[in-house]
């Protein structure tokens, strides 16, 4: 049987590829840059076609590193940027315009329209979802109601919506399927996670075709099989999850009550839930886990606009830091921020405080402030937001009937930075743990794919797999923690303050 997995992991930023053997260990990876498109302000664009050939090329170069054949690939995982909105010509395969990202806003006025019709408690009810701009639903609308002609071609069902995954897919198919996982499914506002099944009601307000929608399946299913000119051999595709579901599966978070957080660009945090759908009553979203079967299953979600890039702001705003690296060196050469609090806000504050219009600010300024102490309130600010996003996590557990999260299971670039890792653990009282393998949004997929083809025979044997590398302890009193963060939530009602 063959021995290795392909990981295709299509980020905002990047398209890359990993080749994982059956340990989950890294055999080769691949990855390209991919373009951003500005055409307005608060609009965000990428080409399809370039998403393609960049996802395309580091899966051939991956391979080649690893020195392996297609043939020796037993399955391939696809994990992707979610909410983004790529609509096609089925005959053709073009796009008919460029795919609107995740983070493009141009759909608020056809969110505020739904507000206005009173329909936020049902799309909640049925998709965990809050109405934003962020999700795939009216995104679609914008593309139907504004490119010439494409609403009649959809009503003459001669176009095909997906998100990455779904568009990666078809053409790895060659045009053969047109499907999605439940996901990535969940993050378009137009899915009811309670029976896995586009809703009729949702399509029928953003006034969408049924015809557009792919086929939902599985996270780890048949999704089909790749064309054998593309990579040297027909390869089956096995599984497919948005990359944070991917990640919390990637990190062995398959019960209720464990919890990631991927420290990216922003932070994403999620918690297992089970077979349970909670609604969040403190600003969290509820979305569909990746799943190996077809019953439900469910995770609350929350999101830090500004993480790890307060750092990039650090080296490209102040020029406080040459490069990322320094940070830590400057935040460790003095002993505490010196009482000062940076409340990242440059694009509003997301989970779970929803406060679009706050702006940021840096409070606690002495005459003995010095650059260090800004550097340290940086790093802490991504540290203060997960603690808060964590707390509201917990509140919802423990009102639900389950217990507060008692470990965070820690990912992505500034997880790597000991000093945040440590202070985190002091902020939320429990242990804040590293895997060994911090690629745990492409290992998910992996995983996945690992699961439908039967190299892995279920969840204890990936659970198996997973290693810590390093486990950060408490070592504040509960007493100074709660301080720190009243001061914190105090310096977060300040970026609004009139």
């Amino acid at each position: 049987m063959p021995q290795y997995l392909l990981a295709l992991d299509q980020g905002t930023s990047s398209s890359r590829s990993i080749v994982f053997d059956r340990k989950g260990q890294i055999v080769a990876l691949a990855q390209r840059e991919l373009p951003q498109i500005y055409p307005r302000p608060g609009w965000v664009e990428h080409s399809p076609i370039e998403i393609w050939n960049s996802q395309l090329a580091t899966a051939q170069e991956a391979l080649r590193k690893a020195g392996i054949s297609a043939s020796e690939i037993a399955s391939i995982g696809i994990t992707n940027q979610r909410e983004t909105t790529v609509l096609w010509n089925r005959k053709t395969g073009a796009p008919i315009h460029n795919a609107l990202v995740w983070q493009d806003r141009r759909a608020e006025p056809l969110c505020a329209a739904l507000r206005e019709r009173g329909m936020a408690d049902t799309i909640q009810a049925k998709t965990g979802l809050l109405i934003d701009a962020y999700f795939s639903g009216t995104k679609l609308q914008w593309l139907l109601d504004n490119v010439p002609g494409a609403r009649a071609q959809a009503e003459r069902g001669e176009l095909a919506f997906g998100t990455v995954d779904t568009w990666l897919i078809w053409q790895l198919t060659q045009g053969k399927r047109h499907v999605t996982d439940v996901s990535n499914a969940s993050r378009t506002m137009l899915f009811n996670v309670h029976t896995n099944e586009w809703d009729e009601e949702l399509l029928a307000c953003l006034n969408i075709p049924h015809s557009l929608m792919p086929e939902v399946l599985p996270s780890s299913a048949a999704f089909g099989q790749t064309s054998a000119d593309l990579l040297g051999a027909e390869i089956a595709i096995g599984g497919v999850a948005g990359d944070q579901q991917s990640a919390l599966f990637g990190q062995a978070c398959f019960h209720a009550g464990m919890a990631k957080n991927t420290y990216g660009t922003g932070c994403f945090m999620l918690m297992h839930t089970g077979h349970n759908f909670q609604t969040s009553h403190n600003g969290l979203l509820t979305t569909s886990a990746a799943q190996t079967h077809t019953r439900p299953e469910f995770a609350m979600e929350g999101s830090v606009f500004v993480g790890g890039a307060v750092v990039q702001w650090l080296r490209d705003g102040l020029r406080a830091i040459e490069n990322s690296g320094e940070v830590q060196s400057l935040a460790e050469s003095v002993p505490d921020s010196g009482g000062v609090l940076l409340v990242p806000a440059f694009t509003g504050l997301g989970a779970p405080y929803w406060k679009p219009d706050a702006r940021g600010t840096i409070t606690g300024l002495t005459r003995g402030t010095t650059i260090a102490h800004i550097a340290r309130a940086a790093l802490e600010s991504i540290a203060y937001q997960s603690a808060a996003l964590l707390q509201a996590m917990s509140r919802d557990a423990v009102a639900a009937g389950g217990a507060p999260v008692t470990e965070l299971r820690v990912d992505g670039g500034a997880s790597v930075n000991n000093l945040l890792m440590q202070f985190q653990a002091d902020l939320l009282g429990i242990p804040v743990v590293r895997p060994a393998c911090v690629e745990t949004t492409a290992l998910g997929a992996a995983y996945l794919a690992g699961l439908s083809c039967g190299m892995y025979q279920g969840t204890d044997e990936l659970s198996a797999l997973w290693k810590a590398e390093r486990q950060f302890m408490p070592t504040m009193s509960r007493q100074r923690a709660g301080e720190l963060m009243q001061q914190w939530e105090h310096a977060v009602r300040q970026t609004t303050a009139d």
